[in-house]
């Protein structure tokens, strides 16, 4: 049995100096060491042997297969290494050569200017609110005094999909859902950003979904004054301070009085120009005092509460910031647009 051993380390030892790499190294290993290899059979055998001769081939069966063992840990170290070697020289990268650009990305416009209006009202005490775009009629028109067969409800073409089902044609009506959930307790301060939707022809000023951000107050003594207030620090800060404001009387059904605000023509300095169309003014946004039976059908009594409320089209302050001259462009997904943007910024 002592000389089986020898012959085994032998054997083994030669097998591991000759081995070319890891797999061939493993099965060595395997083979000699392993639970059916021939060092684990002599030991098996060692119940034959007398109670002297036993711990004599015990402890030489042990100093065999450490051997093995450490020149199989030396072997594989040195097979590593030169694996490792040969993939660098394989792979080598001359430092010299120029780097590949890596592009980066950068906000689309239209996230860019609700991020900054968003930025400015929550600075301005205002909470962010949001509501479904597949909205029931109630709220998108009755709750803002549009009962059915209103005229002004042809004022937005909308999207239909039963009856009382349709895609919300602006985001007005979740004025109405945050107001109801304040069961007629104010104060309300909310802006509502979010797409919406109508049957419109796409052209350059004209798309049939588009970005809006809504805006509301409710609470005791609000006037015009507060609104007026309100839309110029909008104006100034998002157009400069030079920008003048004005409001013209207008209509819309869920505001009474009800206003379009006008900035001044950055272009011309309201002189009139071509962009003006030689007004001085650009339209801007629609907005009002939210009218008494809106507050009333969302639970505030209206002799208690008053409040205002505008809406203002993303896409047609991203145009007049950045100069945009067509809202398509927007929507087509042109690398090139962007990238144009990214420089102007």
């Amino acid at each position: 049995m002592e000389e089986r051993l020898k012959e085994l380390r032998l054997e083994a030892l030669e097998k591991v100096e000759q081995a070319a790499d890891l797999k061939s190294l493993n099965d060595i290993r395997v083979a000699y060491l392993g639970k059916k290899g021939p060092i684990t059979e002599v030991l098996r055998g060692m119940g034959k042997l007398s109670a002297e001769e036993r711990p004599k081939m015990g402890a030489l069966v042990n100093e065999v297969r450490a051997e093995i063992t450490e020149q199989i840990e030396k072997k594989q170290a040195l097979l590593e290494e030169e694996a490792v070697q040969k993939q660098l020289e394989s792979e080598n990268i001359d430092v010299t050569l120029p780097g590949r650009p890596v592009r980066v990305g950068n906000h689309h416009p239209l996230t860019k200017v609700i991020e900054e209006m968003e930025d400015l009202f929550i600075g301005m005490g205002y909470q962010i609110a949001e509501g479904p775009e597949v909205e029931q009629d109630y709220y998108n028109f009755e709750a803002l005094n549009l009962p059915k067969g209103h005229p002004a409800r042809d004022m937005q073409d909308t999207f239909y999909i039963t009856e009382e089902i349709l895609m919300r044609t602006h985001t007005s009506p979740v004025q109405v859902r945050t107001m109801e959930k304040h069961k007629g307790k104010g104060p309300v301060r909310i802006i509502c950003p979010g797409k919406v939707y109508r049957r419109d022809n796409d052209d350059a000023t004209h798309s049939h979904q588009f970005m809006q951000i809504e805006g509301l107050v409710v609470d005791e003594n609000i006037s015009m004054a507060d609104l007026k207030g309100t839309l110029e620090v909008f104006a100034k800060n998002i157009f400069g301070e030079d920008r003048e404001i004005r409001l013209r009387p207008s209509f819309f059904p869920f505001t009474e009085p009800s206003v379009e605000m006008d900035i001044s023509c950055k272009i011309c300095g309201g002189e009139g120009c071509h962009v003006c169309k030689g007004t001085g003014w650009i339209e801007v946004l629609g907005g009002g005092m939210v009218h008494p039976r809106v507050l009333k059908m969302a639970g505030f009594d209206p002799e208690i509460y008053t409040g205002f409320a505008f809406g203002i089209g993303a896409e047609r302050i991203a145009m007049l910031k950045y100069g945009v001259d067509d809202i398509r462009h927007f929507y087509t997904n042109d690398i090139r647009f962007l990238q144009q943007f990214s420089v102007q910024e």
